[in-house]
């Protein structure tokens, strides 16, 4: 039988939960791939029942009232990004988020077009 002494819980640490846990055991969230610097965003205005959510997705919406990256969310959760992606891919289902992706480089503006405008610019 342990001793009152033998501590093997932080006890300022709170309870321990393993990351899989927290996910069910998921190793892969539904739909697309989020990238690291993709902004998400709760969504205004929707109905939300707190009982049908866990404490991390609730964690994942407050964090969310202002726009925030994924890889932001993940540092501010403490928890690793594979966790944070499902936890993401959980809201987007239930349609609590929205995650403005990137502008890929290829779509970018061509920085020789750029120049050609504004030097045409300078000329009016």
């Amino acid at each position: 039988m342990p001793s009152p002494d033998d501590h093997w819980l932080d006890e300022e640490a709170g309870p321990v939960v393993r990351p899989y846990a927290l996910i069910r055991g998921r190793t892969r969230a539904s739909g697309e791939t989020l990238d690291l610097i993709a902004i998400i965003t709760a969504v205004r205005g929707v109905q939300l029942d707190p009982s049908s959510l866990d404490p991390e997705h609730l964690e994942v919406l407050r964090l969310c009232r202002l726009p925030t990256s994924v890889a932001e969310i993940a540092a501010d959760l403490d928890l690793p990004l594979g966790v944070v992606r499902i936890l993401l891919g959980d809201l987007r289902e239930r349609s609590l988020i929205a995650i403005h992706n990137p502008i890929p480089p290829a779509r970018l503006p061509d920085v020789q077009i750029l120049k050609e405008v504004v030097d045409g610019l300078r000329r009016l």
